[in-house]
């Protein structure tokens, strides 16, 4: 089946004017239901047809969130053709090379440079690509260069349409791997990839009145977990909104108030930090009640995920709890939130316990683009801290060479686009796809993961260093922002800290500490030995072999534009490594 058809169309016969989606338009949220959903849906794939967009054409999106992105998705899976998402933060080179690489024929862009360089790339010789299309009229644009504004682009067409027919092998997607190591590839996913890991989900958590769910998409459409999430929220009936500038969630979540949400590990690490640490900085008397309410959370959490009935002492102490600190942590998230799923690198035990002793549940998850995101995730209920949870129905995990997690299943992508090379060589003889990461699984059947098998470091002395684990451990604190530790064939581990700025302002106005700019106060006597007194109480239970000896404060956060970190905020290692040699060496 179509993945567009298994979205649409049930969910329009069945409420037809419940809100399917909103957006923001001029500071206010709006709403499209489903009916006016798929009519926007359908108008635009119709006018994709009359541009001359027929089945297996790529057709790419290079935009930030919003209603429109979903839209443009939406109606090219309808006509059978295969949609390419480009991250709105990629530059104009990246941008063309994922535009060539794929023969993209027509591109959504959102924005006035991501025009300006599609229109760059439509005027060569020897370009695939025929039309751009402009999600906003704000955007400047040359008609005459084959160029539209989507609002006239579908103004003349018909909202109904034949759904292309699709079977579960036929590719629906190519999503281009951010390349944290080498080249970006085109990873193939098919529609049945989508509608059988959907039906994995719902079937894993079993949902009650799924449909009256609220998601807020603020993580990058373009990338795979995102994208899926939003489209199972879609496919199970719930509502879905759009944030286009993620820099705005705080303010979304209470406006929008949301009850789902995907997020990454930063998300929760900042939540986590920061409630700690005003907690710290409370009178004796709200540290005590703040500490009491932590513990009682963690008792109720413990029953819940046991599934045993509360006593009703506990569940007393569970209603005070929550009326003295748990509700206001929860209202600075929207006060509805309940479900998160967290993907793109592991998150630390005391954080999840954290959210999970407050009435929010973080499940935990590991997949991959090449997975169609989730292999394996936390259940509801009976789940482990510390791992990555257990498969998904259809999915099946083995731990082969090198402590490397390898996979088969629903999800497993078809192969990298044009790339028979590079499929082969992430495949197993007997079929089972390498992920790249290590792990283990423990007796209770959940994986863990240990670490990226290329990030392993092993020091000059043989020490082998996992610094995914240890780089977390130092995140969950309000000091460092960013961190990458370095000690491959090293004599000691030694570390580039970003501070997080915002939390130092507020430091040096305390203490009056005197700086002109970033660059001189994090050469501050002051400053520095304030980083090793906090490294050094973080890094307490770990062995001496894996502390960090050295490091060096830097100035300014790593970047997206500069290509230090990809958009989901995972720092591209080789190049940070790259960029910063001159830095790493004086520490040696």
């Amino acid at each position: 089946m179509n993945l567009a058809e298994a979205i649409i169309r049930k969910n329009v016969e069945k409420h037809s004017v419940k809100s399917a989606i909103g957006f923001k338009k001029k500071e206010v949220w709006k709403e499209l239901s489903w009916k006016k959903f798929s009519e926007m849906i359908f108008k635009t794939a119709n006018a994709l047809k009359n541009a001359g967009i027929q089945e297996n054409d790529k057709v790419a999106i290079y935009s930030d969130n919003s209603a429109e992105w979903m839209i443009f998705d939406l109606a090219s899976l309808s006509i059978g053709a295969i949609t390419v998402p480009i991250y709105s933060t990629n530059n104009a080179e990246q941008a063309e090379y994922i535009i060539n690489d794929s023969g993209a024929k027509a591109v959504l862009v959102g924005d006035q440079a991501q025009y300006d360089a599609c229109l760059e790339f439509l005027l060569k010789e020897d370009n695939h690509l025929q039309t751009i299309i402009v999600s906003k009229k704000a955007v400047w644009i040359k008609k005459e260069n084959n160029s539209f504004y989507l609002e006239d682009f579908i103004a003349k067409t018909s909202p109904k349409t034949e759904i292309c027919k699709k079977e579960h092998e036929d590719v629906a997607t190519l999503i281009y791997t951010s390349g944290t190591t080498g080249t970006p590839k085109g990873v193939m996913l098919t529609h049945g990839n989508f509608i059988k890991a959907f039906d994995a989900h719902f079937e894993f958590f079993k949902f009650k009145n799924f449909e009256e769910e609220l998601s807020l998409a603020f993580l990058p459409l373009s990338h795979v977990f995102e994208r899926s999430w939003s489209l199972l929220c879609l496919y199970g009936g719930a509502r879905v909104y759009f944030l286009e500038d993620p820099k705005n969630i705080a303010k979304a979540l209470g406006e929008v108030k949301p009850t789902m949400m995907c997020a990454v590990p930063r998300f929760f690490q900042k939540i986590y930090a920061g409630v700690n640490d005003m907690a710290a900085g409370g009178s004796p008397l709200k540290k005590k009640i703040f500490n009491w309410a932590l513990e009682v959370g963690k008792q109720t959490a413990e029953f819940r995920k046991n599934e045993n009935l509360l006593p009703l002492g506990l569940k007393l102490k569970e209603s005070i709890a929550d009326m003295l600190v748990f509700s206001k942590i929860k209202e600075r998230m929207g006060g509805r939130l309940w479900f998160l799923p967290c993907g793109g690198a592991s998150l630390s035990p005391e954080v999840t316990r954290f959210f999970e002793s407050v009435g929010i549940h973080v499940t935990v998850g590991y997949g991959l683009t090449e997975t169609t995101a989730t292999l394996t995730l936390f259940p509801l209920t009976r789940f482990e801290h510390g791992t990555s949870g257990k498969p998904l129905p259809g999915v099946e995990i083995r731990i082969g060479e090198n402590d490397e997690i390898q996979a088969k299943g629903n999800g497993i992508m078809k192969g990298y686009y044009n790339r028979p090379e590079d499929t082969k060589a992430v495949f197993t003889e007997d079929g089972w796809f390498k992920t790249g990461d290590a792990g283990k699984i423990d007796d209770k059947g959940n994986l863990i993961i240990t670490d990226r098998i290329k990030d392993l470091m092993k020091t000059s002395n043989g020490k082998y260093i996992a610094p995914q684990q240890i780089e977390n451990l130092l995140t969950n604190n309000n000091y460092i922002q960013q961190i990458v530790l370095i000690a491959e064939g090293r004599q000691f581990v030694s570390a580039l800290i970003v501070p997080n700025f915002e939390f130092l302002d507020d430091y040096i106005k305390k203490n009056n500490i005197p700086f002109t700019n970033w660059e001189e106060l994090v050469k501050k006597e002051e400053i520095i030995h304030l980083y090793k007194d906090k490294i050094s109480e973080l890094e307490h239970d770990l062995s001496d072999f894996e502390k960090v000896k050295k490091f060096t404060l830097m100035p300014s956060e790593f970047d997206i534009n500069t290509g230090e970190i990809t958009p989901t905020l995972k720092v591209k290692r080789n190049v940070v490594l790259k960029k910063y040699a001159d830095i790493i060496e004086k520490m040696y």
